[in-house]
Formats: structure tokens, sequence, C-alpha cells
């Protein structure tokens, strides 16, 4: 069974359940400070897990495109990537833990769907603590099902616990499912959830019956949910018994382009076979990010680091494979377009423009190379003064961090002239690096719910008012190119080709906090996107929407399809203040504003 068979075949079975499908979203969340990406496919659905209505309904199924970047040094091996599709089905205050296993059993086993033989299936469940205790009933409805007790391993709340990302909200336990791949046992123990590689997980129902309140205290929750996620590629490797993601038909003509960009036959040695996965991997998600509507480009902050970081490991590990001084990613990059524009069509919109990101960053990045070298060179006749060949890590780290040179390629240089690099030197420069940066972006990196807090619901709203109101002065060219927001402020990118003069940021900031005086009502209706399209509503740039849309109005001033959340009266929201605004990107300005 290839990706495309299963994404269908997922789909149609949570249709017959009586599941609405949804449109997946974009790799960069909506009004959500805390995390780069979007990691799973319930982050878009946060609002809904914590209580909005979903105008599809509450049962819900769609496929997803994720990245996760925290594993990343673990990419190459067979499991690991850093882009990945999800597969989810929701139950919001419908069905739970009973319902959800017995469904995900179905799919799994019943030959009409994946067939898996009821012998390789093993499962996890949460194993109870002194706060929660052991979920005995999903163990229940497992074994009815008829998975043997040696097949159910219960695990701690590190391995079998959802939440909350933040220090309260909504969490539960889940459990998860597991193929046994075949290989033997690494000791007495060994059972689904063991790391040893005898057991692949492939999905996961995440229960949500806690509330955690700021005292500590689970409280359960009156309307309980299920989120699940099926992960395509690790499901497709399992169905086509293989060992690795990257057998499967889902890598093989990505592998067949890193072959014809390298000369290198893969499978031929085991070092340069993982380079071949690693550059795989990057390019398939530096394509996705640099094809996504919200478009990221490669930058020394946030998701643009994540990306340049991408593009630039996967240029190091070509070099691996003897590609140097030519630009190889973007026909790599062609290739994942082909692949997936059907099922990801935004890829195919965005053909071009992933194809020039990558040359310019490559060729980019081979200068930063080149200078690097040269700056090694220069180093070099007082390096091979001192009698021990020893460089310090000290400049090591320098050519690192002032010109983005390689570790490995110092060492490299070092070794070829005889001489050692002092790592441990080194190892104390990155850590007091990665500290300073830790203290800086924690709250970014640290991954989670959006903030649902009444100032950040303000600011939210405020996003309405603002693009109505650049409208009203600037032209109906304005269309909202992204947000961020946190209880301190509102970021809003909007398109427009010149910087603001005072007098527009001041009719601006007098447009918006009229109608904040005028204390218009906020109303919600549930609509058809197109009879939202056809009363005027605005709809986000980029954004793919269910055939059901919230449309949320302000009195007679603003209407847009969003998801919320939004403030019942514009009275309270305060003072309305524009502290910056300035350029983002091309065609795209910036503003930075308070509400005080």
């Amino acid at each position: 069974m290839n990706a495309q068979e299963l994404r269908s075949k997922y789909i149609e079975f949570f249709k017959l359940k009586e599941h609405a499908q949804i449109q997946g979203k974009s790799l960069i969340p909506e009004n959500d400070p805390t995390v780069l990406f979007t990691t799973a496919g319930m982050h878009p659905l946060v609002p809904y897990l914590l209580g909005e209505p979903h105008p599809a309904g509450n049962r819900l199924v769609d496929y997803q495109k994720c990245i996760r970047t925290g594993d990343i040094e673990a990419v190459g091996d067979p499991s690991h990537l850093t882009f990945f599709e999800m597969l989810g089905n929701w139950s919001l205050g419908d069905y739970f833990k009973e319902g959800a296993i017995k469904m995900s059993f179905e799919f799994l086993t019943s030959p009409k769907w994946l067939g898996i033989p009821l012998e390789k299936l093993g499962v996890t469940v949460f194993q109870g603590d002194e706060i929660v205790p052991r979920d005995d009933e999903s163990a229940k409805v497992w074994k009815e099902l008829g998975i043997p007790e040696s097949r159910i391993a219960y695990r701690p709340r590190e391995d079998n616990w959802w939440g909350p990302a933040g220090t309260t909200g909504p969490c539960g336990p889940d459990s998860e499912m597991f193929f046994d791949i075949g290989k033997e046992p690494c000791g007495p123990g060994c059972g689904p959830g063991c790391a040893c590689g005898k057991w692949l997980e492939i999905w996961n129902d995440v229960f949500m019956q806690y509330n955690k309140t700021a005292e500590g205290v689970y409280e359960p929750l009156a309307r309980k949910c299920v989120d699940t996620g099926m992960g395509i590629e690790r499901t497709v490797t399992i169905l086509n018994g293989k060992q690795s993601v990257y057998d499967t038909g889902i890598f093989a003509p990505i592998i067949a382009a890193v072959e014809k960009a390298s000369g290198y036959t893969y499978g031929s040695d085991p070092e340069r076979d993982k380079s071949v996965r690693i550059i795989c991997d990057h390019v398939r998600a530096s394509a996705f990010v640099l094809g996504d509507p919200k478009a990221v480009t490669p930058s020394n902050i946030g998701a643009g680091y994540v990306l340049r970081r991408l593009i630039r490991r996967a240029v190091r590990h070509g070099r691996k494979l003897g590609i140097e001084d030519r630009l190889v990613l973007s026909p790599i990059a062609t290739v994942v377009v082909d692949q997936l524009k059907g099922p990801y069509p935004e890829l195919e919109e965005n053909r071009l423009r992933i194809a020039g990101e990558l040359d310019k960053e490559e060729q980019k990045f081979l200068e930063t190379l080149q200078k690097g070298e040269h700056e090694f060179e220069k180093l070099l006749p007082n390096l091979m003064k001192d009698p021990r060949k020893i460089m310090s890590g000290r400049l090591a780290f320098k050519l690192y961090d002032t010109y983005g040179f390689p570790m490995e390629l110092t060492g490299e240089l070092a070794a070829e002239q005889g001489l050692t690099v002092n790592w441990k030197e080194f190892d104390e420069a990155f850590k007091k690096h990665q500290e300073l940066s830790r203290a800086g972006s924690e709250q970014i990196f640290k991954g989670g719910l959006s903030d649902h807090s009444e100032t950040t619901t303000k600011y939210h709203t405020a996003t309405h008012l603002l693009q109505k109101a650049l409208r009203i002065v600037l032209g109906d060219h304005v269309t909202q190119r992204g947000s961020n927001i946190t209880a301190e402020r509102m970021r809003f990118d909007f398109s427009h080709d010149a910087p603001m003069t005072a007098g527009e940021i001041s009719r601006v900031e007098a447009i918006v906090n009229e109608q904040i005086k005028r204390d218009l009502p906020v109303t919600m209706a549930v609509m058809d996107l197109e009879a939202a399209k056809a009363s005027g509503a605005m709809a986000l740039f980029g954004e793919k929407y269910e055939s059901q849309v919230k449309v949320y109005t302000i009195g007679d001033f603003s209407k847009e399809v969003c998801g919320g959340p939004h403030v019942e009266h514009t009275g309270n929201m305060g003072t309305f203040k524009i502290q910056k605004e300035q350029s983002s990107s091309a065609g795209v300005r910036r503003i930075r504003a308070v509400l005080g």
C-alpha cells in the first residue's frame, strides 16, 4: 500500500463512521507564539479541543503536514523524520475511549482496511501514578478485542500522557499502538514502547479527560475529547514489510534524485547512506516550508532559522557524497513537488519560489564555506608554530559562531595539516552559547497550546479591527499575511509595498480606537464558505477552509472568517497603540501594537 492509498482509505473509513473531513492547515501556526511549526495534527484544532464548537461538527477526520525538529540529530535512522504527514480523527465530546479504540482496532486489523495480523500488534496504556489512576478502562477494551495481556504495556507519564503543554489546561492519558517488526526482544522486559527498535509506533489515541488547575489538581472534564494521530510514513513502512521509512516508495524517487546529483549509489556504504537519507528528509521538509502559503524564508531567527539549518545541513551532507561547489538541492525538491502536489497543491503553486529560495540559500552557504576556509588559512601560520599541533576549541568555535563554518569541516581541515582540535573546549563554548540562546527564546521553542487568556483574546479581536482600518486608510489591496499574538502585544503582517506615513499610522489608530469606544457587539454565525464570501466576509490569505465556517461580525465595521477566540463587545479592549511599522519582506509590512 502506498501513501496515497493509505490517505484515501483512512478518510473513507472515518467518513463511514460519520466523521466530517476537514482541511489540513498551514505548517505555520496562526496566533500561536509558543511553537514555530505545526507539530501534530491536533495543533490547528486546539480551540475546539478547548471547547469551541467546530462548524463541521463533533466528529472530524483529516490529514495534516507536520514538522518536528526536536530529534533532528536522529534523522536518518529507520524512523525519525523532520517533515511527516499525520492522519487524525477527533471526537469533540462525542465518543470516548471505547469508541476510539474499537475504531482504531477495526481500521488496523480488518481485511477490508489495513489487514494487520493481530499477533503483530501491541499497545501501551497509562500505568497511573499518585495523582491519576491507571487507565484500566483502555486496557479492558484492548483485552476484549483480543490483544493479550503480554502485549499490553503499562507505561509512565512521560510515555503515555498528553498535556497540558502549559501549566494548566486539558490533558489526559493516551494509548499507543505498535507493530512488531520481527526483531528478537532485547530482554525479559521488552514489550510495546521499548526503545530497542523491535516495536514501531504507528498510532496514538489521546483521551483528554482532565483539566489541570493552577493548584495542580486534576479535575474531570465535563466534555471529554479524543485526539488521534497516525503517521503515514511509519504506517506505509510496516504495511510494505520494510525496516525503514526510507525503504518505501515515499522516498525512492527522492533517493534516486540524490544519486543522480551525487553520482553515489545508495546502499554502498552505511555512513554515506545516512547522508543520503538526511538530504532526502531535509530537502523534503524545506520544500514544504518554502511552499507553504504563509511563506517563510531562510533567516537567523525563528522558523526561518530552522529552515536555514535544514538547507545547510543538507549541503554539508552533500559534501560527504562528493558534491562541492554545485547547486543540487532544487532539482531534488522538484521531485518532492511532483510527488506530493496532488494532496498538497500549494507545492505546485509555489514551485518556482521553492527552487529559487533553495538555490539562493545553497549559494549563500557555499560562499560561507569558502569564507570559512579562507579564515582557517589565515589562522594556519600561527597554529603550525605550536609544537603541540593543537587548535584551541575557542578558535574552532569562533569559525562556527562568527562565520557559520561547520565544526566537522574545521576538524577535517585541521587533520589535513596534522592538527588536532581541542573539542572539549569547543563543547564548553558551545554549551555557553546554547544557554544564552535558550534564555532568550525558551518561550518560542517550548511547544504547546495557544494562549486563550482574556488579554490574548482582546489582541486577537484587535487584528480584525486593524485589518479593516488598514484597508480603509491604505486600500483594498491590504490583506493579512500572518500574525503573532502574546499576552503583551500583537504583531500583524499585511500586504503593502511602501512604508506607512505618520499620518496614515495616526488615522489607523484613530479608526480602531473609535470602534473600541463604540462598544460594538461581536457575533458569530456558522455558514457555508460561499455564503460567507457572498456576505462580504474577509478570509485569511492562503488559508484552507472547510465547507462550513465561522464568520465573526464586529458591529457594522468588520466581518471575517475566523476560528476565534473573540471578545463579546469591543468596549473593554483598552486603547490601541501602534508601536512600530516596518518591512517584513518584499511587499509585506509589519505592525507591532499594544492595547493599553
